[in-house]
């Protein structure tokens, strides 16, 4: 966890880079680009390390075998392990 000092200075920095690069179009649409793919990272639920995958399958072939319904109770299954 940061410390609020540390966050303020990587905000500041953050600032003065965008304003160093505000005045050209194509530097601001990879910046642009590339922050909305840092937003989809952070806010998409699905993605996990590798190493969470096959946790996750490990835990799951421990356990007893399972029957399931219909793919949604499957899913909902395999989400909470």
């Amino acid at each position: 966890m940061m410390t609020a000092i540390q966050l303020n200075a990587m905000n500041t920095e953050l600032w003065q880079s965008i304003g160093a690069i505000a005045d050209s179009e194509p530097l601001m649409k990879r910046l642009t680009r590339y922050a909305k793919k840092l937003v989809k990272e952070k806010y998409d639920p699905t993605l996990m390390t590798k190493q969470e995958f096959f946790a996750k399958i490990e835990r799951a072939e421990q356990q007893a075998g399972k029957s399931f319904a219909n793919v949604e109770e499957l899913d909902k299954y395999i989400r909470s392990l």
